[in-house]
């Protein structure tokens, strides 16, 4: 690990200062993913700016029925409101890690962590995210556990997160903050796909720092589940895994969010699958239908063709429990 100047944030306006007069001052809360990454030099802060003291780290509810949830919040999170309102994301949190790293994972933390591709997390290798322009070594490794979905030339792994999959279902909002002020930033746009650029993972801007996600009242948001499928049944990250939304009137469903993970570069929203459902019964016909159209677009690699197959099973087991909740 290399040297750095640690600093204790005060305040959120200290801790973006600090960010913009040093380009490469990083932000640590939770720290479950940076200390990793620091110890094996694939990141090397110059200052290391700990958020750990701030006001950030409540759920409260918004004026529309929607939730603010703190940036701070950490991954165990029990707040009732959560569990009832938006239980796809309880499920999702607790699919992911161990508990003891849950309960020092914060929400911000998730959202920014760094892929686990074996190549990026090791300096041998070639990887355009951590070095950019140095190639992609898994494009001529092995891809066998990388992305189906949203690849490019230039990388081709998968986002980790499952707390952004479910976030990714519940249309949520990312609230930041820099030295130009606060905004918000849509999930789906938070995260970046990797075109020619993979080391520009997200939309947050180098100065910026997350503040809370935010999730609007929507009437499939409390009828929702998470299910996740991986190689050992604890511990480990999602080959695939699908959060489902699903809004039904008079049997019909009227609105859907389906969105995937462990099969692109950021949590998929699965537009086409969601179309599948919309006007129909939530019946094997409907799930069917949607669980084939979830992949539309995929273009494998050699070695994790199956993920195809997986990644519509995950929807398909998703909907119908989901249907028989």
């Amino acid at each position: 690990m290399d040297p750095f100047q640690y600093v204790r944030a005060e305040s959120v306006g200290q801790a973006v200062r600090v960010l913009a007069e040093h380009p490469r001052a990083a932000v640590i809360a939770g720290g479950t993913d940076l200390t990793t990454l620091m110890r094996d030099r694939v990141r090397r802060p110059s200052h290391l700016i700990d958020l750990g003291g701030l006001a950030l780290d409540t759920v409260t509810a918004r004026p529309d029925g929607g939730l603010r949830i703190g940036a701070l919040c950490r991954n165990a999170t029990t707040d009732a409101r959560i569990a009832r309102d938006f239980p796809v994301l309880v499920e999702a949190l607790r699919s992911g890690a161990s508990p003891q790293i849950r309960n020092r994972a914060t929400f911000g933390g998730n959202l920014l962590q760094r892929v686990r591709c074996p190549y990026y997390r090791q300096p041998e290798f070639d990887c355009n995210r951590r070095d950019p322009g140095s190639g992609c070594a898994a494009l001529a490794g092995d891809s066998s556990r990388h992305a189906i979905l949203g690849t490019s030339g230039s990388c081709v792994a998968v986002h980790p997160s499952d707390c952004a999959v479910a976030l990714q279902a519940l249309d949520a909002e990312i609230l930041v903050r820099g030295p130009r002020g606060e905004r918000r930033i849509p999930i789906d746009a938070f995260h970046r796909l990797p075109g020619k650029a993979p080391q520009r993972e997200v939309a947050l801007r180098r100065d910026e720092i997350v503040l809370a996600v935010e999730m609007p009242p929507r009437a499939a948001s409390a009828h929702s589940h998470y299910v996740k499928f991986r190689e050992r049944a604890s511990y480990a990250f999602a080959l695939a895994s699908a959060a489902v939304a699903v809004e039904l009137r008079g049997g019909t469903v009227r609105s859907a969010r389906i969105a995937l993970g462990g099969v692109a570069p950021k949590p998929w929203r699965a537009k086409a699958a969601e179309q599948a459902l919309r006007g129909r019964p939530l019946d094997d016909d409907a799930i069917d239908a949607a669980a084939r159209a979830a992949t539309r677009g995929a273009t494998p690699r050699p070695d994790n063709t199956y993920k195809v197959r997986l990644a519509q099973e995950v929807v398909r087991q998703a909907l119908t429990e989901l249907g028989g909740a």
